[in-house]
């Protein structure tokens, strides 16, 4: 779903093909990877703070067969680099992080005046039904010793916060809305695959003999609110926050 959204935002940006890109949490590169193949005059590079990320991608995609593509370890808080970039893109990834001035200042300085900030995240009400049968479910005796004093773990920002940011770290806003990106899983059983791989600040909070416990009740209990439709398909209402700025 998330390389679904990335094709489509890569779509929209009109590359001329010798930019040089910047991919902020570029997870384990296919997206930037697809940016790279599309810039062959420019390069890529993509950072993220997960070391293990960036090892994985490195290995997918060496230096050897895709030389205008490199992959760093770095904070989306902490921006630091040598040369400045035609685009800084970000597609699925900013939610994770809690500071987004850090990133909007982090941004404007690695930006060549005129280059473009590109983002997509998820935005304020995202997956607000999945919280909805999560919540309950964590307060349960079962659960709750597991999520005391649990930090937050996404966040989501609308509109209106961007639109006090942007031009306070020097960016002219282009464009800026919170866009429905429905998904939707195979069953339970898919829908439970997604819990399992996607909403880990969550489930490996609780002991992995009772892991699966816990994901099957929350499976449960959001399918009894929004079950499978007539394919079998289940539905997940998402809103990413979409952005297109350019640094003055």
């Amino acid at each position: 779903m998330q390389q679904t959204w990335a094709r489509e935002l890569i779509g929209k940006l009109d590359l001329r093909g010798d930019e040089h890109i910047l991919d902020l949490g570029c997870g384990d590169g296919k997206v930037t990877a697809e940016l790279a193949a599309a810039v062959p005059r420019g390069s890529v590079t993509g950072a993220d703070a997960s070391p293990a990320m960036v090892e994985f991608a490195n290995k997918t995609f060496p230096p050897a067969k895709f030389s205008n593509l490199r992959f760093r370890a770095m904070d989306a808080r902490k921006l630091k680099f040598e040369r400045q970039f035609d685009l800084v893109f970000s597609n699925a990834a900013l939610h994770w992080v809690d500071d987004h001035e850090a990133i909007l200042r982090g941004a404007s300085s690695v930006l060549k005046s005129g280059g473009r900030l590109i983002i997509s995240c998820g935005g304020k009400g995202n997956a607000h039904e999945v919280f909805l049968a999560l919540r309950p479910e964590m307060r349960l005796k079962r659960w709750c010793e597991f999520f005391r004093k649990m930090p937050l773990p996404y966040f989501f920002y609308a509109p209106g916060d961007y639109e006090k940011w942007l031009p306070k770290h020097g960016f002219k806003i282009n464009a800026i809305q919170l866009a429905p990106k429905d998904a939707n899983y195979a069953g339970a059983s898919g829908f439970a695959t997604w819990l399992r791989t996607t909403w880990l600040p969550f489930t490996q909070r609780v002991p992995e003999h009772l892991r699966e416990e816990f994901i099957a009740a929350v499976t449960q209990r959001y399918l009894a609110k929004h079950p499978a439709d007539v394919t079998g398909k289940v539905p997940v209402r998402m809103v990413r926050l979409e952005i297109d700025a350019v640094k003055l």
